[in-house]
């Protein structure tokens, strides 16, 4: 059997786990009761709407609010690296990324900016997606992210391989910056998640490629993590990522997991993906570097069943 074919069947078996009635991989862990605060750790939700898995989502974390304070410029960094429909889960889910905008203003944002450093041509990726309409009709700006102008270098401390780096003027000039990814496979990661989706932020991702890609997506860590993660597992890429070729490599997971801790975030979706949190490469270096935990047990975690 060839490699390419044995990755495949291998998954194909793991999503059985990550299709079950509740939460696939989680339920496996004991529960946690409330903490003190009021405030979980992870909130996992399943089964209902994209707004309304978020907005449950958000409760369960304490509420949106405590992330954007009145006046702050806000940044969704959302996948909208392909020229695909919402039904191929290449991207993330528009109607998520609208309600977030509308969100972001309800809380107090001035500002709320949307890009994504695209793979396809941008304008395909923005309008085909449906997530620049979804941006516009909420109040939110949409950016391009194509342009090298736009991308200004910086030094990555405590990096082992990404020394430095361009990313997009955005990110150093807004207050919020909320990570929303799409739960699909990867050929390259086997699943592209929170900490992959940085990619799209930076300009060259050549140099990842070319230079051990796993430390490198776990290197951006020690210059930069989102204030808050939030995934996407509404409709799941299960094969041929992370492009897809049809709907049929879609499952409707109708799943979401939201988390400060984007390697914790990472890990639960991981699990719901199928796959197990250690066998990830960025996910065990990011842990190791100290930028988070797979250790699931250790969190409260909210699971809510719509």
């Amino acid at each position: 059997m060839k490699r390419r074919e044995f990755v495949t069947k291998s998954i194909g078996v793991g999503l059985v786990g990550a299709l079950t009635p509740v939460f696939g991989g989680l339920d496996t862990l004991a529960s946690q009761p409330a903490p003190a605060s009021g405030s979980f750790d992870l909130a996992a939700v399943r089964g209902g709407e994209p707004a309304q898995m978020f907005d449950q989502a958000m409760e369960a974390l304490g509420g949106f609010k405590q992330f954007i304070k009145p006046g702050q410029r806000v940044l969704i960094k959302p996948n909208i690296g392909w020229d695909a429909g919402p039904e191929r889960a290449a991207n993330t889910n528009p109607d998520l990324v609208g309600h977030m905008v509308k969100a972001s203003f309800e809380a107090g944002a001035s500002d709320v900016f949307v890009f994504d450093h695209t793979c396809d041509q941008w304008d395909r990726c923005y309008r085909n997606s449906l997530i620049e309409a979804a941006v516009r009709n909420n109040g939110g700006t949409i950016v391009p992210g194509n342009n090298e102008r736009n991308y200004r270098e910086v030094s990555i401390p405590g990096a082992r391989i990404l020394k430095t780096t361009k990313v997009h003027e955005l990110l150093l000039s807004t207050d919020v910056f909320i990570n929303v990814p799409v739960l699909k496979h990867h050929s390259s990661t086997t699943v592209s998640l929170a900490i992959k989706n940085l990619m799209g932020v930076v300009w060259d991702r050549r140099f990842y490629h070319g230079n051990n890609l796993n430390q490198c997506i776990a290197d951006f860590l020690a210059y930069r993590k989102p204030d808050l993660n939030i995934i996407d597992g509404y409709r799941m890429m299960t094969r041929n990522g992370p492009r897809g070729v049809s709907v049929a490599d879609v499952a409707d997971l109708k799943a979401l997991v939201a988390g400060r801790d984007i390697v914790a975030v990472d890990a639960a979706a991981t699990l719901m993906f199928g796959a197990q949190p250690g066998d990830i490469g960025h996910l065990r270096l990011a842990e190791e570097m100290g930028f988070g935990t797979l250790n699931l047990e250790s969190l409260s975690i909210k699971r809510i069943r719509i």
